[in-house]
């Protein structure tokens, strides 16, 4: 993991529970006065546990670690192995609050995003907290097409693989429609001919941190 990326740990309760997360800081950030976006990047079921190194693997953490220059504190929890992420969204939410308070956040330009297990946790994070997150960018997650209505207002882009054989595409087609059914602003790209890995492309692509940079609470 290179130099930028630092290693923390947020204290959730007392009673020995605790999330360990990467954080890197954007370029500029010492010498200018923010505040600056927040981007929250959840990984996939396979990075669960105790080694914040394998954050590397994917996303965000991957684009920065291989030298990329992303213009957001970039925030990497790590799922402890027992536990997924729509089963930690109080504790994200807390996480996000805590950062939110440490560094010179925009609280109007926080963002989630997240692939698989994590595309899911970015749903459900956004769903349970629509008004904390300026954008979504879920990739290949599956959630329930009744949050719908809680994120009717909240700018989404989501990705999915249409040969997905490990979360069908047919559950982001499902909530795609719930949300335009209800005027939405959800953007969908479907890859034709990809598996479960939508992911690389998706977070290679610099048009989607410029999507969201240009989304803001205040503008809504």
């Amino acid at each position: 993991m290179s130099a930028p990326v630092q290693h923390h740990r947020f204290a959730v309760d007392e009673d020995g529970n605790d999330l360990g997360y990467v954080l890197s800081l954007p370029d500029g950030y010492d010498g200018g006065p923010g505040p600056w976006p927040l981007l929250l990047f959840l990984h996939g079921a396979m990075e669960r546990g105790e080694d914040l190194a394998a954050l590397a693997a994917h996303g965000p953490v991957r684009q920065i670690a291989d030298g990329a220059k992303l213009p957001f504190v970039v925030v990497a929890p790590q799922c402890p192995a027992h536990s997924s992420w729509v089963a930690e969204l109080s504790t994200l939410a807390a996480l996000v609050e805590d950062v939110s308070r440490t560094y010179r956040i925009d609280p109007d330009r926080r963002y989630v995003t997240g692939l698989s297990m994590g595309g899911a946790g970015a749903w459900a994070l956004a769903a349970r907290y629509p008004r904390r997150f300026a954008a979504a960018v879920p990739v290949c997650g599956s959630w329930l097409q009744e949050a719908a209505p809680r994120l009717a207002a909240l700018p989404v882009w989501t990705f999915h693989g249409d040969e997905d054989d490990v979360v069908p595409v047919e559950h982001t087609d499902r909530l795609v429609a719930a949300l335009r059914e209800l005027g939405g602003p959800v953007r969908f790209t479907r890859y034709p001919g990809v598996g479960h890995d939508s992911w690389t492309r998706t977070y290679d692509d610099p048009e989607v941190y410029a999507w969201l940079l240009a989304q803001s609470r205040s503008a809504g």
